[in-house]
């Protein structure tokens, strides 16, 4: 038998086929095309899907079932996702498990929220296997899976925790993707952090090296020029208070014992997103302060829990298959 995992995100499709031991036989990436439609990013993850299957030597109906860890808003229920925030406005409506569904001839295909699909997979490629866990991702967007007592929160309709449209600024002097201020989302995800660096500096126009003015400009800059410019080092502080702020509210929501943190923003910066994270939470949690690690899974944490998803029924639940994880 053969599953599939799929990672669609803001950036990136990716597609992985597996067997029953997990083991990843074919891959595929391209990006997440930006237009015309939503049936463009559609026919791109069949894309891949095929392209991962090729490389794998297997045939896409051979396939048994299918994981999809995808950016949001969710509509479970049509198996599509609506509005997407980080997309342009001109893909309202993305297709997902009707599509893949005719190409495997299956209809075991399971959607998740991208950061469901995290948590998915951190539990099922644990030595631990914890119970009460958070992935928390830090890239285009803000968002977390969550665990709790062995089960993942996924709400009636998918869309449990968006935890990167919690508001934590209610003057709300930025504004999210999704069109709403003040979310935690609109000031520290990658997509928003030279808009947040441009604010901040016209708030206090002091001298910087960042190309504050240039269109190209991009949160790689701010980080680049950590160190070695105060002002980017400024603006580094305001996100470590932002993002501790919006986690000390997920801990105290949640209590997990774990908070694993991926996403493209943490995963290249660790040391100045997770050190400061960790410094600032005991100020601000009364409850259990959780360890706060770097996913080991990398950029491939989404994908691997979409086809652990695959792999058990949707549930993650690694008992349900009888192997041994690394």
């Amino acid at each position: 038998m053969y599953y599939v995992g799929v990672d669609l995100g803001a950036t990136n499709v990716r597609a992985v086929v597996g067997d029953e031991t997990a083991t990843v036989l074919g891959s595929d990436e391209r990006g997440t095309p930006r237009g015309p439609n939503g049936i463009a990013v559609t026919e791109a993850v069949l894309s891949v899907v095929r392209s991962a299957c090729n490389e794998a030597s297997v045939d896409p109906t051979e396939v048994g079932a299918a994981g999809i860890g995808s950016i949001g808003p969710l509509d479970l229920a049509a198996g599509v996702v609506q509005g997407p925030a980080n997309l342009p406005d001109v893909i309202e409506r993305i297709p997902l498990t009707g599509p893949l569904s005719q190409l495997l001839n299956t209809d075991e295909v399971y959607l998740h929220n991208d950061t469901n699909a995290g948590v998915i997979g951190e539990r099922f490629h644990s030595e631990r296997n914890p119970d009460d866990m958070v992935y928390l991702t830090i890239s285009s967007g803000i968002g977390a899976g969550v665990a709790v007592d062995g089960s993942v929160l996924s709400g009636w309709d998918g869309n449990a925790g968006e935890v990167g449209h919690m508001t934590i600024d209610p003057h709300g002097s930025m504004t999210c993707g999704c069109g709403h201020d003040g979310h935690w989302e609109a000031y520290c995800s990658g997509n928003n952090i030279p808009k947040y660096a441009r604010e901040l500096h016209e708030e206090d126009p002091i001298g910087t090296a960042l190309p504050i003015e240039d269109p190209e400009f991009t949160a790689v800059d701010v980080f680049e020029h950590a160190g070695e410019d105060t002002f980017a080092d400024h603006v580094i502080d305001q996100l470590a208070h932002w993002n501790a702020m919006g986690l000390a509210n997920v801990i105290h929501a949640y209590a997990p014992l774990v908070v694993s943190v991926g996403g493209a923003v943490a995963l290249n910066n660790p040391d100045r997103i997770l050190d400061p994270i960790r410094e600032k939470l005991p100020e601000m949690v009364f409850i259990n302060v959780p360890e706060v690690r770097l996913t080991e899974l990398g950029d491939e944490v989404v994908v691997k829990g979409a086809l652990a998803s695959a792999l058990t029924g949707g549930t993650g639940d690694r008992s349900r298959v009888d192997i041994a994880q690394s």
